[in-house]
C-alpha cells in the first residue's frame, strides 16, 4: 500500500493515513487479512515521527478497519461493520454534516451538493467493482 501525504494540507497526517488505508479497505485495494507496513519502516519511508503512525493505527484499530495481533503486526480487519445500521446511519450523518457546512462556506447550492454526491457515490462503486475484476 502506497501512502500521499500532503503536508501542505490542513489535515493532521495521521489522519490523512486513517483515510486513506479506510478508502483503501473499502475500495478493495487492500482486502481482509492483509498486513499494514510496520510502524517503524512506514514512518522512515513517510519521513514522520514513529508515534504519528502508531496514532493512526490506533484510531484505525478503534475504528475497527484494522486488527492488532501481538508480535506478528497489525492487518485489514474482513468487513462487515460491528455497528448497528443506526449507529452507522448516524456516523455517516455526521460526516456529511461536514460536508454541508464546507459546501455553504463555498457557495455551493443544494442541487450541485446532490449531484456531486451522486455522482462521487457513482465512482466510488465503479471503482470498487472495476478492482474486484482485476
Amino acid at each position: 500500500m502506497r501512502f500521499q501525504l500532503n503536508f501542505k494540507s490542513g489535515k493532521p497526517v495521521y489522519l490523512q493515513l486513517v483515510d486513506q488505508v479506510k478508502a483503501a479497505a473499502a475500495s478493495g485495494a487492500v482486502q481482509a487479512g492483509e498486513p499494514l507496513p510496520s510502524i517503524r519502516p512506514l514512518a522512515e519511508e513517510l519521513r514522520v515521527n514513529r508515534n504519528t503512525v502508531a496514532k493512526a493505527y490506533a484510531e484505525l484499530e478503534s475504528q475497527r478497519v484494522i486488527e492488532t495481533i501481538a508480535g506478528k503486526g497489525c492487518f485489514v480487519r474482513a468487513s462487515g461493520s460491528p455497528f448497528r445500521k443506526d449507529v452507522r446511519l448516524k456516523l455517516v450523518a455526521e460526516e456529511i454534516d461536514d460536508a454541508v457546512v464546507q459546501a455553504h462556506h463555498l457557495q455551493i447550492t443544494r442541487t450541485d451538493f446532490l449531484r456531486i454526491a451522486e455522482e462521487r457515490f457513482d465512482a466510488f462503486h465503479e471503482k470498487r467493482a472495476s478492482a474486484g475484476q482485476s
